[in-house]
């Protein structure tokens, strides 16, 4: 064991000089290494990124909500001509989903609709995105509200002027959330009491951030636009009962839906039914699409990063070949010199591997920061990083320290002199 721990200490110590000796050739060489794993890990690093912050931004949510709308949320095999002449959710369907659908935990309508200006005295936020909806969309979307409520059953159903603001939009209009309280604002030309404040959302991987949006009771906007409004796109949103056969759900939606409009046997849906897990799934494998594009991007660098750690080990046997024969007159085994010239290798792809990861590290560090979005390098990232740069070395250096440890003592010290 000993032995061993001298040959690793001797081995860092012959990578270090030909650092030291030699930077611009081995910087060239372990450019391809650095490279690679700065490549891979960013690549890495990314995704987790982005799969942490799209199950933070869903995480409220339940995987099985349900969203009733008249488009789909990916590919369908109806043509989107066919699609365009499905007709909006209603209200009166939502009624009487809430009222006959079982396994119902909550269910909300809700409108999509354009942005608008919001308006307190002087000042003014302007697109702020406006989310009518009723009182259950509290209990489906998880919303978190740092100052005041959201609006209750009686508001939503009497669709009373009342307001929650997301954080940015209370403060582009107040000092503080709790300034905000009480207070009248204007849109649509009509005065709204603010209840409530959402709490901080941040970034937002779908560009919805709550931040900037605000929140009304559906049927105040029913009431001034009416429901075949273009501006309006309305949805039904569903929370299932915990446990609950999710197919057999969704057929009994379908069911009553198809019977409520009436249609016949022969006629297809004119709905669909969006549930989140689909959604996420369709994420998931988006993200695994994206490792392997990255891995195989890489893998080049690290193709080229390998060759050039095989020829500084070529470099390095052809320059110590009088050290070799010297080494091996003196009872150097031939397996002592292949695992010097191979923990070199190593030590040297490692090297390049840490440039790497530092590399990630600090770009991280300056992202998170510009952009108000956490890029995560994990540990397990930072040691698969390692891990492939001391794969890559062994592989390079096992050709160059077989040959060094075959050569002849006595024709390796004439040929060195």
């Amino acid at each position: 064991m000993l032995l061993y721990l001298r040959l690793l200490k001797e081995s860092f110590n012959f990578a270090m000089n030909a650092l030291r000796n030699n930077k611009l050739r081995t910087f060239l060489s372990l450019l391809g290494v650095t490279i690679g794993i700065f490549s891979i890990i960013a690549v890495l690093a990314a995704v987790d990124s982005l799969d942490q912050k799209i199950k933070g931004d869903l995480g409220d949510l339940d995987k099985n909500t349900v969203y009733l709308l008249r488009f789909p949320f990916g590919p369908s095999e109806v043509p989107s001509w066919k699609r365009e002449q499905f007709p909006n959710v209603t209200y009166e369907e939502f009624e009487y989903l809430k009222r006959s659908l079982n396994g119902v935990d909550k269910i909300a309508f809700n409108l999509f609709t354009r942005n608008e200006n919001i308006k307190f005295e002087e000042r003014t936020v302007s697109s702020v995105r406006v989310t009518p909806t009723t009182n259950e969309f509290d209990g489906i979307d998880g919303i978190k509200i740092e100052q005041g409520r959201f609006f209750n059953e009686s508001e939503s159903n009497s669709g009373t002027g009342v307001i929650i603001l997301g954080y940015e939009v209370s403060n582009g209009l107040f000092d503080s959330p709790e300034q905000a309280l009480g207070k009248k604002v204007r849109m649509y030309g009509q005065r709204f009491t603010v209840i409530g404040v959402t709490q901080k959302q941040g970034f937002s991987t779908f560009g919805d951030s709550r931040d900037n949006a605000v929140f009304i009771p559906m049927n105040f906007i029913r009431r001034l636009y009416g429901e075949n409004s273009t501006m309006l796109t309305p949805a039904i949103l569903i929370k299932p009962e915990k446990g609950i056969d999710m197919e057999g759900f969704k057929g009994e939606i379908t069911q009553k839906l198809r019977n409520f409009r009436g249609l016949k046997s022969s006629e297809i849906d004119n709905f669909f039914i969006n549930v989140l897990s689909g959604f996420t799934d369709m994420i998931d494998e988006i993200m695994g699409q994206m490792n392997v594009v990255g891995w195989i991007i890489s893998g080049f660098s690290l193709l080229v990063g390998g060759f050039g750690i095989a020829n500084i080990m070529f470099v390095s046997v052809k320059e110590r070949t009088n050290l070799i024969g010297i080494q091996k007159s003196l009872g150097a085994k031939n397996k002592f010199i292949l695992f010097q010239f191979l923990f070199e290798a190593v030590i040297l792809s490692v090297i390049g591997g840490i440039i790497g990861l530092v590399m990630v590290w600090l770009i991280a560090m300056v992202l998170s920061k510009v952009l108000d979005f956490e890029f995560v390098l994990s540990f397990a990232n930072m040691m698969l990083g390692a891990g492939l740069a001391g794969i890559i070395g062994l592989i390079a250096g096992i050709i160059p320290a077989i040959s060094a440890s075959k050569l002849d003592p006595v024709e390796a010290i004439r040929s060195g002199m």
